[in-house]
């Protein structure tokens, strides 16, 4: 079974030897709509693939970093990189360029990672991202699936590799959040216990 929550924020980018001329040498906004898509072969307690408020934590933050914030490809030149993080508090350096494809990989891989480190409580089962789209405008939008997060042609994506500026991190519920990820630490969601007696 799939189930899919909606995400939304605006960003900015150059996307770097693409066809089109304003793109590849025009700083430019999107207003993104991501979809992330989560599978189960069976319920919670609840009856549930993944209750929607447990993506109101981690994934939410990390996703949300993105928000009215650059994000720019760390092999751009060193000049523009600078002025990004000069003259922008929000930033987000990746390994990738920040294309609608890659920024699909992106999500697909932060969603992955954090469900794979969640400890849940409510007998939750066999979930896993199923597959995220990414919209950069009304009429288009980029899909991946397990095979493009896997795909060493596409660009090997790690936690190392993406980095959120200080003003990012400073926002998120546990500033130290993408620290632990990357430690091998596990979340608790929700972080009380459910007792609820009937």
């Amino acid at each position: 079974m799939l189930i899919r929550k909606l995400f939304k924020f605006e960003n900015a980018h150059i996307v770097r030897n693409c066809t089109s001329d304003r793109c590849k040498r025009s700083i430019h906004g999107h207003s993104y709509k991501v979809e992330l898509l989560l599978k189960a072969s069976k319920l919670d307690h609840g009856q549930m693939v993944y209750d929607f408020g447990l993506l109101k934590g981690v994934i939410k933050d990390i996703f949300d970093s993105f928000d009215h914030a650059i994000c720019f490809w760390q092999e751009d030149s060193l000049d523009y990189t600078q002025a990004c993080k000069t003259f922008s508090a929000r930033w987000v350096s990746l390994p990738v360029s920040p294309s609608a494809e890659q920024f699909s990989r992106i999500f697909f891989f932060l969603a992955q990672q954090v469900l794979q480190s969640t400890i849940t409580q409510n007998g939750e089962g066999d979930v896993e991202v199923y597959s995220v789209i990414v919209h950069e405008t009304d009429t288009g939008y980029a899909q991946s699936f397990l095979e493009d997060i896997e795909n060493e042609q596409m660009g090997i994506l790690n936690l190392d590799q993406i980095v959120f500026s200080e003003q990012v991190q400073a926002e998120w519920h546990d500033p130290e959040m993408y620290e632990k990820l990357k430690k091998g630490v596990k979340f608790q969601n929700p972080e009380v216990d459910l007792q609820v007696k009937l």
